[in-house]
């Protein structure tokens, strides 16, 4: 959400942002409405200010006797004439709202300039992919070999894009949230949150999905929506707060569900875990004050990055140009790790650092100690990790030639000991 008042102020450097998006200039329809509105509610006032001297009147015009009918007639035409102008500045300033409402967020200047994923750049990679000495499987073949991942019987209950798992697979995606959860509690400073996963609008509004995405939400007929990442009831805790600058960072996470209706998804990713309906990830947000968040979206990187290093997972991390960056990011970091069976790499985090672009929508500011003034807080958000695609990473990386999965070894106590996943018996 942008300040009506900075646009007016930097134009060109509004549109030139929009312009690093690919998007046409929209500063001066922007200006134009709201000095619609700004005159609309001018006038209102205008005709309050004049009414108000009319009232005096007809008490004056009373003492000395004379009719005061005339300024009556003339009060009731101006309430019906403020009211007018009240209905035009409403109108103008909803229309503003909306508009500002469905722009994206202006990128960095540092962040590529580009068209697609193709113009993103690789920053670092770490660790070296498998040679086989035999063809590997997809992650799906080999859980349905083991007989712990089904996508038939989940169709049944749920239709296409959902799955059942059993067993240790099962086992393994619990073992894997609570390894992560540790991980960043414990060692990277975070506060673990338990959240709703069913929001109310404002909610949804606050962190951008609503109103440009909802064709890509889950909504229940009581008008709840299921978050589509932590990120949104995290992020939403300080909505409205006015925060200790001193105190901040704030940091916390979560493992929760999540629900995606991936409506612009079709064709993608059917076969398999990659895209579902439904899924697990443990997600990082944190809340800083402005001159933080650069250096926290660095380090927040580095915590996601932490996660795929221990399990011994080689992946690369990118920074995404600005065609393919998410609505409500000024920047943003993507790790991808490496799929044997797709002999490539796949997303399995994004660490967004988001500006004030959401604390604005949500009214979110901090103080300084001693300081009258506020300003609002940054917000950053990133996966730590999306579980079942480090489910899908593990399997197929440490497979081995009998269909069986080698157990990471920094996942084994949470795995009970096991070392080695074999078919469930029959």
């Amino acid at each position: 959400m942008f300040d009506i008042k900075w646009i007016r102020d930097n134009p060109e450097a509004f549109d030139a942002g929009l312009a690093m998006r690919g998007l046409a200039p929209q500063s001066e329809a922007l200006i134009a409405l709201d000095r619609s509105r700004r005159d609309a509610q001018t006038a209102a006032q205008d005709i309050q200010t004049e009414r108000n001297k009319l009232s005096k009147e007809i008490g004056a015009a009373k003492s000395r006797g004379e009719d005061a009918q005339p300024i009556i007639d003339k009060v009731s035409e101006s309430k019906a004439a403020q009211a007018e102008a009240e209905q035009v500045a409403a109108a103008a300033t909803t229309e503003l709202d909306n508009v500002l409402a469905s722009i994206p967020n202006l990128p960095f200047d540092d962040v590529p300039v580009g068209e697609t994923e193709d113009d993103n750049l690789e920053v670092r990679t770490w660790g070296e992919p498998r040679q086989f000495d035999f063809e590997p499987k997809d992650h799906s073949d080999l859980g349905e070999a083991l007989g712990m991942m089904d996508f038939e019987r989940a169709a049944k209950l749920s239709g296409s894009r959902f799955v059942v798992l059993q067993g240790a697979l099962a086992r393994m995606e619990r073992a894997l949230a609570n390894f992560m959860l540790n991980l960043h509690t414990r060692d990277h400073g975070y506060t673990e949150v338990n959240p709703p996963a069913l929001v109310n609008d404002a909610t949804m509004f606050g962190t951008g999905q609503l109103p440009k995405f909802g064709e890509d939400l889950f909504r229940t007929e009581e008008g709840y929506w299921m978050i589509p990442t932590a990120e949104v009831p995290l992020t939403n805790m300080v909505a409205g707060d006015i925060l200790d600058a001193e105190k901040l960072p704030k940091r916390m996470t979560a493992m929760t569900w999540c629900f995606r209706s991936e409506a612009g998804s079709a064709g993608k990713d059917t076969r398999g875990m990659i895209r579902q309906h439904q899924f697990t990830k443990v997600e990082m947000v944190s809340v800083t004050t402005p001159d933080q968040s650069m250096d926290e979206l660095e380090r927040m990187t580095g915590c996601a990055e932490e996660v795929l290093k221990r399990l011994e997972l080689p992946f690369r991390t990118i920074v995404l140009c600005t065609g393919d960056m998410g609505f409500g990011a000024r920047k943003t970091y993507d790790i991808e790790v490496w799929l044997p069976a797709q002999n490539r790499y796949r997303e399995i985090s994004s660490c967004s650092n988001c500006g004030d672009f959401q604390a604005r929508r949500m009214k979110s500011r901090c103080r300084a100690a001693g300081e009258k003034e506020t300003q609002f807080v940054h917000t950053l958000n990133g996966s730590g990790l999306a579980v079942g695609r480090t489910l899908i990473a593990i399997m197929e990386n440490y497979q081995q030639a009998d269909g069986s999965i080698v157990v990471p070894k920094a996942l084994r106590h949470f795995m009970g000991g096991v070392e080695v996943i074999q078919p469930l018996e029959d």
